[in-house]
């Protein structure tokens, strides 16, 4: 076992499948005690001795204090966050989204992170460290995508602001910005729609995209994504802060 994280206290939004699980299971693997939240009850297949897991809807703000305080309760500080919720609800040329879809996506994309961050401050604070990682997308430049491409820019600059806030109080906020990443199928789908011979071709302009776009020609894998997260979260990148690191065969977002 790698002991990186020994003794860390993790929380992982978003954990309970793609990239977040994967994160979640790899802090564990390196000796960390993890706190993993989802809106979903699969999440609690990874409860276990190390481990509290959490049921939330992030995109409101009280949940996202609940879920901090429960964090403190249990083992008495916070020393890595990562944010994972987000994800493509729809994918679709800009004038096809619907109002209630733009807002759903920025909800989605945006929110939970900035909640959790907020929520987790006074935590770190108080302890006088800390390191968050949010999860971004190359996505800010892409095709098919405004509305959660808008969501993750400013996932981008939350990073970089708060950063500049808090690095002379002990925390440092990073971010990675996945590109395209092979994933087993979701089994709770971000939009349990059947898709229209419309929807099918603006997704698969998206992949070949998101390809093209990549200097290595191929969608990445869950591991390459959670070791850019784990890289930032670990002391081994304690002299990074403020960075958004893309994560996408060389396509810089």
């Amino acid at each position: 076992m790698n002991p990186r994280f020994k003794d860390k206290v993790a929380l992982v939004t978003g954990a309970a499948q793609g990239i977040g699980r994967r994160v979640a299971e790899r802090l564990l693997e390196e000796g960390a005690w993890l706190v993993a939240v989802d809106r979903s009850e699969l999440i609690h297949e990874l409860r276990g001795e190390r481990t509290l897991t959490l049921t939330a809807d992030l995109e409101c703000h009280a949940p996202c204090m609940e879920v901090m305080r429960a964090a403190q309760e249990r083992f008495g500080r916070i020393d890595i966050l990562v944010n994972n919720v987000g994800g493509t609800i729809w994918a679709k040329p800009f004038e096809h989204y619907q109002e209630s879809e733009i807002e759903a996506e920025v909800r989605r994309s945006l929110f939970p992170t900035l909640w959790c961050c907020h929520a987790v401050l006074p935590y770190m604070l108080e302890q006088g460290s800390g390191a968050i990682v949010n999860v971004s997308s190359v996505a800010t430049r892409g095709v098919n995508r405004v509305p959660y491409g808008a969501a993750k820019g400013g996932v981008n600059a939350l990073t970089a602001c708060l950063a500049f806030e808090t690095a002379g109080r002990g925390i440092r906020v990073n971010a990675t910005a996945p590109g395209g990443t092979e994933a087993p199928p979701r089994r709770i789908p971000r939009n349990p729609q059947a898709q229209s011979e419309d929807e099918q071709a603006w997704y698969r302009q998206i992949v070949e995209q998101t390809v093209d776009s990549s200097l290595m020609k191929r969608y990445g894998s869950i591991d390459e994504q959670a070791g850019a997260i784990l890289f930032l979260a670990s002391d081994e990148a304690s002299y990074i802060t403020g960075v958004t690191l893309p994560v996408g065969g060389g396509d810089l977002g």
